[in-house]
Parts: C-alpha cells; sequence; structure tokens
C-alpha cells in the first residue's frame, strides 16, 4: 500500500538537488518533505508517489513563489503566486497554469482600473467579475501551505 509513507530520510540526487522527507515503499517522495533542488529552487510540502500533490510551498531562485495547492506536480486548485517584482495573483489555477476566478494586484499594491478581478485563462483576464470569496479562500489556502511543518521531517535518516 503506497498511501502511507513507509520512511523517512535524505536522498542526494546525481544532480546535486536532495529531498529530507517520507518515502513510500517504491522508493518515491511520498508524504511530506523539502525537497531542495540544484538551481537553488525551494519545495516543502506534501509528495504522493513522488509529485507535488497537496498543499505545497515552492521558491525559484529569482524570489518568485507559489503556496497552494498542487495536484502530479503542478499547481492545480487554489493559491497565490508571487512575482520576484512583488506582482501576485491570488485565486485559481488548473495544469500549472492561471485558469480561473482570481485577482492581480500589481507590485505598486493596486488592482488596476477597472480592477483585474475575474476569470483568467491562459494568465490573462478575459472577464470581469467580483469573486471575493475565492480570492478569500486562495490567500487560506496559501497560508496552510506556508505554515504546514516539514521544519523536522526526515531529520533522523539516511538513505543513500
Amino acid at each position: 500500500d503506497n498511501s502511507v509513507p513507509a520512511m523517512q530520510g535524505t536522498f542526494r540526487y546525481p544532480d546535486g538537488s536532495e529531498y529530507t522527507g517520507e518515502w513510500n515503499n517504491d522508493g518515491q517522495r511520498h508524504g511530506l518533505g523539502k525537497l531542495s533542488f540544484a538551481d537553488g529552487s525551494k519545495y516543502s510540502g506534501k509528495f504522493e508517489n513522488g509529485l507535488f500533490t497537496g498543499l505545497g510551498l515552492i521558491i525559484y531562485t529569482d524570489g518568485s513563489k507559489y503556496e497552494g495547492e498542487f495536484s502530479q506536480g503542478r499547481y492545480n486548485g487554489l493559491g497565490v503566486f508571487t512575482r520576484c517584482d512583488g506582482m501576485k495573483y491570488e485565486g485559481q489555477f488548473k495544469d500549472g497554469k492561471i485558469i480561473g476566478l482570481g485577482l492581480l494586484t500589481f507590485s505598486d499594491g493596486g488592482h488596476g482600473l477597472p480592477r483585474n478581478e475575474g476569470y483568467f485563462e491562459n494568465n490573462k483576464l478575459v472577464r470581469r467579475e467580483k469573486c471575493s470569496e475565492i480570492i478569500h479562500k486562495a490567500i487560506t489556502v496559501a497560508e496552510r501551505a506556508k505554515t504546514l511543518q516539514t521544519a523536522n521531517v526526515g531529520e533522523n535518516r539516511s538513505i543513500s
């Protein structure tokens, strides 16, 4: 049964990336964990059969970050994506893209005139509409992803 993490530990990959966390019996990242990529990007959150799934936080080397829900290794569901310049989108994501209801906030804190709130497709606002409930839920999910307890996961054992 791969639904329950079988072990914890740290593994260093040949490309320089490193995973610390829970594993399933097939040796896949599964459960809570932290993955540091060779380029310096970092993910912390939940994994399922090797892929980011559930709540997580990824911080890229340029300082941009995504906090929210993942499925099959991609942004999927509710979350907040913040660019390194402070511009951010709060709302729905699908297959790693901004698709669904949300709000765009520019780096100066403004939302544009008229307000950039509504339905987005392929990272562009296509229909303006009020969606404060979705925005609030996305912010709540992002906060939960940020506070997910991965700090001490897998520190006791090393897998090589």
